[in-house]
């Protein structure tokens, strides 16, 4: 009996506790949660909420069940229809050139600018001081959506493509200040350290150190944001006035109406993302 003891000594209470056996004969272990009531009751008021919210909706005697066929139909014209009208496939193509532009210069402008910021705020190269200041304000710019500082910046710049790069560029560059910072913190620390012994000046560990060990996660973090950026600037390209096919796409929706035209646009960009996705594929590949 004691040499079992020794060998299978006897479980804590609370680990005890929450492993049971069923019956199977399987052995299931539960993990006690302390938040899990708090989040099983945040659940059931947000459900409570949207159930009362659409049982109070001012309905305005809609037909619901001809709403659903002119959805349908809308659907149905959008992808099974799609046309130009009134573009041509040159001025399509164009338009979205304009719209990779944006996309391209806020992700260029915003990298350049995270990366020596990233090296401030970076907890094994900066100072704590730095690294809290810098990073709480980092954050506060993450917080506000990128089409709230593309129109901040439309009060100063006006509406169209400046103030579109400026907002662009500026949540880039906070989000990629995060993402490369997290990326330098993640490097062996005695690499630096082995650099600091032997003398090596700052910019030295940079180059031979942290830019060598952190460059593949650099460049995926930045062609996953260029994505975002392109998304983006499609959208901008209505919400500020930047032009591009997002501005075609906001006059084919809204302004004419033109649901043909509105399909065929909307696979343009999907093929777009999916050649830029394919071509982010392969120079990842090539930098490992």
């Amino acid at each position: 009996m004691t040499d079992l003891a020794l060998i299978h000594p006897p479980l804590p209470a609370e680990l005890e506790k929450a492993v049971t056996r069923s019956h199977r004969g399987k052995i299931r272990i539960a993990a006690k949660d302390r938040s899990r009531p708090a989040v099983n009751l945040l659940i059931a008021v947000l459900l409570f909420l949207t159930v009362l919210a659409f049982c109070t909706f001012d309905y305005q005697n809609i037909d619901f069940s001809k709403a659903i066929l002119d959805t349908l139909h809308n659907i149905r014209t959008v992808f099974l229809e799609p046309e130009l009208t009134r573009e041509t496939v040159g001025g399509i193509l164009y338009q979205l050139l304009v719209t990779f532009c944006l996309g391209t210069l806020a992700t260029i402008l915003g990298a350049v600018l995270a990366f020596f910021c990233s090296l401030l705020c970076a907890r094994n190269l900066a100072g704590a001081g730095s690294v809290h200041v810098i990073k709480s304000i980092i954050a506060v710019i993450r917080a506000v959506p990128t089409v709230m500082w593309v129109l901040i910046f439309a009060v100063s710049a006006g509406l169209g493509s400046v103030a579109a790069v400026v907002g662009l560029t500026f949540h880039s560059f906070a989000y990629l200040t995060k993402a490369y910072a997290e990326s330098i913190e993640e490097i062996d620390p005695g690499i630096i350290e082995a650099l600091k012994a032997n003398g090596a000046s700052y910019w030295q560990i940079i180059c031979q150190a942290v830019v060598p060990a952190t460059i593949t996660y650099m460049v995926a973090w930045t062609f996953m944001r260029f994505e975002i950026n392109f998304a983006n600037a499609v959208a901008m390209g209505a919400a500020a006035g930047a032009g591009g096919i997002g501005f075609n796409l906001f006059m084919a929706g809204s302004f004419y109406f033109d649901l043909h035209e509105m399909g065929m646009l909307t696979y343009i960009v999907v093929i777009a993302v999916v050649i830029l996705e394919m071509i982010s594929t392969k120079i990842k590949a090539k930098v490992k």
